[in-house]
């Protein structure tokens, strides 16, 4: 709801604070409650109801759409933040983070100053978190999200902290809570009295996930809870720090090239996307993009992208730091030039989209492109040369023409032969006599795009008296009511 509100007052006064508040989601009946604030709390309403009940008991619910997608990479980054307290971080759900900070507390001043720490840190970010401290992994998890706001238990006096809360902190399935509150079991307490062998004869038959006795054992320490914490991100970042401020950048570029290069060399990566960005003095900074084709860590190619891109960048009063980082890499293997020391021309015509594209832009620079079609003249479309994969060609199990025209050009059939190809047209005021044909190869239309009443065509190969070859179609049949009489259209002309 931070995030929510956040954004909201950057174009609109949001809800007073009094005012229930709900975020919603697509869900399998209709839109559901994905997150709400205070206010709404309080009044009882809970994640995942569907709106139009909760709008019923509650007329003034004021009901936002919201944006799951945004809060998931919220969350991510918010989760490689947190290692600034510990090396293991890792997401929990969609409005969680769990940290392993054995041997780190101390650091801190122990568990108690850690959590103040937190709090103050993520208050500073403007978001308001629930903190607990716990032996396990599980525990740690329940009572973030039941207990108090901010607690820390050890293992003494885990189980006593624990025992209050409700079963629905195990995270089970809705079924598996009716079936627990129907015996009895509403808190871990009672789900933790009850004899482990009738729990285990119960539940024997229920993924790990999902059995309340195994999940039980592990926030209580009885089983294995380990946390696999993803590695952090490798950023690939070369900067030069002035001893004073400067106007011009272009110095600076060939050693910030070189200093990304030789770092990309080491880890075998190549660059796909590059910000360069220079931090002034007044506190603003400016940034450049620039993309490639393929992967390279060439610095001479890179300085040549870079310098023409700098047409237009304001460094006011001057800048005292520049920054380049490679936004997006991929793999690239040490290669090596031919024996007789001759180039690659592949890797010269690459360079050349390369600067081209950074200096009139991606959508002037375009690169052919095969698209899934059953329509000929839908089979090729144009792409940004830049974003350019090596795409494979659809294949082709009839022969096609070399040249296709753009739109296909009606023909005048003088004497067609019934139910095939005509046996004399005329096509740009010349008229042409068939000698022979093949076909007919019908090609029908596409329903996901094409508007209804769309007919079908029945294309040929003709070859005249002359020897010239071409391809026609006929568009529609008698009787498909789908307009008037067919016709005629020359789509194409072979070797």
């Amino acid at each position: 709801m931070e995030r929510w509100r956040r954004i909201i007052t950057q174009h609109r006064t949001p809800p007073a604070d009094d005012v229930p508040v709900v975020l919603v989601r697509e869900g399998a009946h209709g839109p559901v409650i994905h997150a709400m604030n205070a206010t709404a709390r309080a009044l009882g309403i809970a994640g995942g109801a569907r709106v139009v009940d909760v709008q019923a008991i509650y007329p003034d619910l004021h009901v936002e759409r919201a944006d799951a997608a945004g809060d998931y990479k919220l969350l991510e980054r918010l989760a490689h933040w947190a290692r600034r307290w510990c090396p293991w971080t890792v997401r929990d759900g969609q409005d969680g983070i769990v940290m392993d900070v054995t041997g780190a507390a101390h650091l801190f001043g122990g568990e108690a100053a850690m959590l103040r720490d937190m709090a103050t840190r993520f208050k500073m970010q403007g978001l308001s978190v629930r903190l607990a401290m716990a032996p396990t992994r599980g525990a740690a998890q329940m009572l973030a999200r039941h207990g108090p706001a901010s607690v820390v238990c050890d293992k003494d006096t885990m189980m006593a902290q624990l025992a209050p809360l409700p079963v629905a902190a195990l995270r089970l399935s809705d079924d598996m809570l009716r079936l627990l509150t129907r015996l009895g079991l509403k808190t871990i307490g009672a789900l933790a009295d009850v004899p482990r062998v009738a729990l285990m004869r119960r539940f024997s038959g229920l993924a790990e996930d999902r059995n309340p006795l195994v999940l039980l054992d592990r926030a209580t320490g009885r089983a294995a809870d380990p946390l696999n914490a993803p590695p952090d991100a490798q950023v690939w970042l070369a900067r030069v720090r002035l001893p004073e401020p400067v106007i011009d950048p272009v110095p600076q570029l060939p050693a910030l090239a070189d200093a990304l290069c030789a770092d990309l060399a080491k880890g075998e990566q190549g660059a796909r996307v590059l910000r360069l960005t220079i931090y002034r003095v007044d506190g603003e900074w400016r940034s450049r993009d620039v993309r490639t084709a393929v992967a390279t860590r060439d610095p001479a190619h890179l300085l040549r992208l870079l310098t023409g891109k700098l047409d237009g960048i304001d460094p006011g009063f001057g800048f005292d730091l520049l920054t380049l980082e490679a936004l997006r890499v991929e793999p690239l293997s040490l290669h090596q030039d031919h024996l007789d020391g001759s180039r690659d021309a592949g890797r010269d015509v690459v360079a050349l989209l390369d600067r081209l594209t950074a200096r009139l832009g991606p959508e002037k620079i375009t690169w052919s492109a095969w698209v899934q079609s059953h329509l000929p003249e839908r089979v090729e479309t144009r792409v940004p040369a830049i974003a350019h994969s090596a795409a494979v060609a659809p294949e082709m199990t009839r022969e096609r023409p070399l040249r296709l025209l753009d739109p296909a050009e009606e023909v005048t059939v003088l004497y067609a032969v019934p139910e095939g190809p005509p046996a004399r047209f005329q096509w740009r005021r010349v008229a042409y006599h068939m000698a022979r044909f093949e076909g007919p190869e019908r090609i029908a239309p596409e329903w996901w795009r094409d508007k209804p009443g769309t007919r079908l065509r029945d294309y040929y190969k003709v070859e005249v008296q002359d020897g010239r070859r071409f391809w026609i179609y006929r568009q529609g049949v008698l009787g498909d009511g789908r307009g008037g009489d067919p016709l005629w259209f020359l789509h194409g002309v072979f070797a």
